[in-house]
């Protein structure tokens, strides 16, 4: 076995007794799913309506429901799993039957997902990662018993671990309380309001406009939702068009006040559900992390997985102490990114407590901070002479509204400059410390032993300057950004490189 998700061409002989179907309530999810795909049907029976077959629209309705759910009860019924000694396999497709068989040693995470349906049904869905290299080689039960899904992620960190656990049969109790559980981190409501007020976020405005674009048609009157003119036409339709050209400073006030309300709003509900009952808790071998308000999501970080820290805030909350903290680890976060959000808002006392159980520290007061070269700034300066140089020529044809390149290049020119600054790095002996960023600070806390490679880089500007660019291979991959420490002295680059791959060669 090769692949974390083999497909065998000769399947294992047939034991019914062992075999189990997804749960019943899967048709149930089917019926919640037409919602969306109902909407690829819309067009068809608009087409019914505008040909004047309107006596054909309800059984189109009624046969594509009777379709959909005749697919979904064939492929459950077509749909099996069965969880062995040391592996789990599974059997699928209804006209093209799939085998596919995942060793527990390929599985390098487990995570348990429920919707709100999932949860009021007692359901949820598990998947499993195994880095086979994309997510189409990873395997999930889309519809198990919550019970059975939380033995099923016992068996498998059992058998990893080299422990006797009991078979993931679906009535096995789930033992979530035990004893050598601590928890490590909560958000309550109120902590939650803090976030999102400083979470502040105008996607809301972006998809109302968006929406209002998009059912223009429909609409009873021709409105644009960025048009100031447009709002003026509507209060004409008031009487209110002279009021409010009038007092124009009144709509400036009020429009302020609405954006401010919408970005507060959006920013509140995000994190709610998000994270609503965030908790994290340290298990024997892992860090579990559990939250969301209308999905419900179970995952699970093993410790000894984690490569890297790395802490994120705001040039405003950081005025306030409140920090991110992400994990870097082998096994991803569900389907969006690679970092596990252990910690979404906190202030450092509260970080450092889950930065310990992963034998991670942050630097000290004492540190000694180390600055990049401020020939890092060159990218910038040079899109700043660009920006300068075209708005020149505009001028030149005439065009006053050039002045803003020039006023353009110099912010530019400014912001990269200023932003060497920010641009530090120091050795804490086992670990480096990475710190980047004015507008959204990141520190990189990157362990010696987690680091796979270490590129040492120099181009025709660095090199004439004795200098280098360290990148460092961490696996996992980060969605964030590459660790890297830009421009420094060259003699220093190498030092460090060695040292680092040093400690990896003893790990």
């Amino acid at each position: 076995m090769t692949d974390a998700a083999a497909v065998q061409a000769a399947p294992p002989p047939d034991d019914a007794a062992d075999w189990q179907r997804l749960h019943p309530a899967t048709l149930a999810l089917a019926i919640v799913k037409l919602g969306p795909r109902s909407f690829q049907f819309l067009p068809a029976v608009a087409a019914l309506g505008f040909t004047g077959n309107w006596g054909y629209i309800v059984p189109a309705i009624l046969a594509f429901l009777l379709i959909s759910l005749l697919a979904a009860w064939f492929q459950w019924l077509r749909f099996r799993f069965r969880v062995g000694d040391d592996e789990v396999v599974i059997e699928s497709g209804v006209l093209s039957r799939q085998h596919r068989t995942i060793p527990f040693d390929r599985i390098q995470d487990v995570s348990i997902e429920q919707g709100l349906v999932a949860r009021a049904l007692g359901i949820a869905r598990v998947g499993f990662e195994t880095g086979a290299g994309g997510k189409e080689n990873d395997a999930s039960l889309d519809a198990v018993g919550l019970d059975a899904a939380q033995a099923l992620r016992r068996t498998i960190r059992a058998h990893r671990s080299g422990e006797v656990a009991a078979p993931a049969a679906a009535d096995t109790p789930d033992a979530a309380a035990a004893s050598d559980d601590r928890l490590l981190f909560a958000m309550s409501p109120r902590q939650l309001l803090v976030a999102g007020l400083f979470n502040f976020s105008l996607a809301a405005l972006a998809v109302v406009g968006a929406a209002m674009q998009f059912f223009d048609d429909l609409l009873p009157f021709d409105f644009n939702v960025f048009n100031p003119r447009d709002w003026i036409d509507l209060a004409g339709q008031y009487g209110l068009d002279q009021w409010v050209i009038a007092h124009r400073w009144i709509a400036g006030v009020g429009a302020g006040i609405s954006l401010l309300f919408i970005g507060f709003a959006s920013g509140i509900a995000t994190m709610f559900f998000a994270n609503w009952g965030f908790r994290l808790t340290r298990e024997p071998r892992t860090l579990r992390r559990t939250r969301g308000l209308t999905t419900r999501t179970d995952v699970a970080v093993p410790v000894k997985r984690v490569q890297a820290a790395i802490l994120i805030t705001g040039w405003f909350r950081q005025r306030f102490g409140w920090h991110e903290l992400r994990l870097q680890s082998l096994a991803s976060d569900g389907e969006k990114e690679r970092d596990h959000q252990v910690v979404p808002f906190a202030r450092l006392d509260a970080i450092d407590p889950v930065l310990a159980e992963v034998a991670i520290a942050r630097p000290g007061a004492d540190a000694a901070w180390q600055q990049s070269h401020h020939i890092i700034a060159l990218g910038g300066l040079v899109g700043a002479l660009g920006a300068t140089t075209g708005g020149l020529v505009v001028v030149a044809f005439g065009q006053a509204l050039g002045w803003f390149g020039p006023v353009v290049g110099g912010l530019i020119a400014a912001a990269s400059l200023f932003g060497v600054r920010f641009h530090r790095w120091t050795d804490l002996g086992e670990q480096v410390a990475i710190r980047r960023g004015f507008w959204k600070p990141k520190l990189t806390l990157l362990p010696h032993a987690s680091v796979q490679s270490v590129d040492l880089k120099s181009d025709f500007i660095q090199r004439p300057l004795g200098l280098a660019t360290l990148v460092f291979g961490v696996p996992g991959g980060s969605a964030l950004a590459t660790h890297e420490i830009p421009a420094i002295p060259l003699a220093t680059a190498r030092d460090l490189r060695d040292r680092i791959l040093t400690a990896r060669a003893r790990a």
